[in-house]
């Protein structure tokens, strides 16, 4: 166990170092930051002592080797655009995605995991076939759309819910929440909604379809010939047993909620790390950008970690041989 704990450790690093030298060498050669920072009165004293103090003469290994030792140390350079340190800068972003996300993912999982049960209990009953349609909509339509959809009904429309920003928050030491206040909750309701759809309805058809295969196996009709109850058949030795491989998927959707979030941040101009990546494009913001694909890297890594170890701790067959 510790073994195999190590070696995907190992993995790990080496994927976030590759990842990091194709972001870095990738946007090193987006257009010249120089041209942004600097007006049309520039001098080629300025550029050149621009260039200086930003490394930029300095061979592209070196630059790189800098960008990883200062990463590691939480240091991912000065904003072209902002002139100010990025780490600081993501940090100031950094809560709106992440309570953003988060409710996305309650919202995805926990809505996801129950109809996915219901539809699978109720498999021939009229209202799973009426969920089951519904859910083509979170599958098929892009999420600008639905996005732009429920801006629409509920705030052009009905009135009832903020079409975009934040609201208001509050500020808890270095982290600004919107959790404590009423326009900041009611602000969450469409992006959340908009976010999660999609992994909702995929997390529901992937219970779905594993538990009706979970419920034809032999052990469950034995289960039944004991005299259990189908609540105790249903949710204490059906389920568990599906959520194996929903573990799995469900793992790599939350990463992409962040990672994804991109888009749901433009349509509702939430102030996430989203925006900032989009702002930093037009900007061409290089160590804004490197640094974002540095920190998406090392959360789609740790949650692909963390599903790899809880796949193993849920399933205890896979702890002797093959890790």
């Amino acid at each position: 166990m510790i073994n195999y704990i190590v070696k995907r450790i190992a993995q790990s690093c080496l994927v976030l170092l590759v990842v990091g030298l194709v972001a870095f060498s990738m946007f090193r050669f987006i257009g010249d930051p120089i041209d942004n920072m600097l007006g049309q009165e520039r001098t080629e004293q300025d550029i050149a002592r621009l260039r200086t103090e930003l490394g930029l003469d300095q061979p592209f290994v070196v630059q790189y080797l800098s960008f990883l030792k200062q990463a590691i140390q939480g240091d991912f350079g000065v904003s072209y655009r902002q002139g100010r340190p990025v780490a600081q800068i993501i940090a100031e972003r950094a809560p709106a995605t992440l309570e953003l996300a988060a409710v996305s993912a309650f919202f995805a999982i926990s809505i996801g995991i129950a109809l996915g049960v219901f539809t699978a209990i109720r498999r021939h009953g009229a209202s799973s076939h009426i969920v089951m349609a519904a859910s083509l909509i979170g599958v098929s339509l892009p999420t600008f759309l639905i996005g732009i959809l429920l801006i629409y009904t509920f705030s052009v429309a009905l009135g009832w819910l903020p079409s975009f920003g934040r609201g208001e928050t509050v500020q808890l030491g270095a982290w600004s929440t919107g959790f404590l206040t009423k326009s900041g909750l009611m602000a969450l309701i469409l992006p959340s909604i908009t976010l999660g759809l999609y992994q909702m309805t995929l997390i529901m058809r992937l219970v779905r379809s594993e538990m009706l295969e979970v419920l034809r196996q032999d052990y469950i009709r034995f289960a039944r010939a004991r005299g259990l109850s189908e609540r105790v058949v249903n949710f204490r030795h059906a389920l568990k047993n599906t959520l194996v491989p929903v573990i799995t998927v469900t793992g790599l959707q939350l990463g992409s909620i962040i990672a994804f979030a991109i888009i749901t941040e433009s349509v509702f101009q939430w102030p996430g790390l989203g925006l900032l990546f989009i702002n930093a494009i037009q900007f061409v913001d290089i160590p804004v950008m490197a640094a974002y694909l540095m920190l998406i890297s090392v959360m789609f890594v740790a949650i692909n970690l963390i599903v790899d170890l809880l796949y193993v701790f849920i399933d205890p067959r896979l702890r002797t041989g093959g890790l």
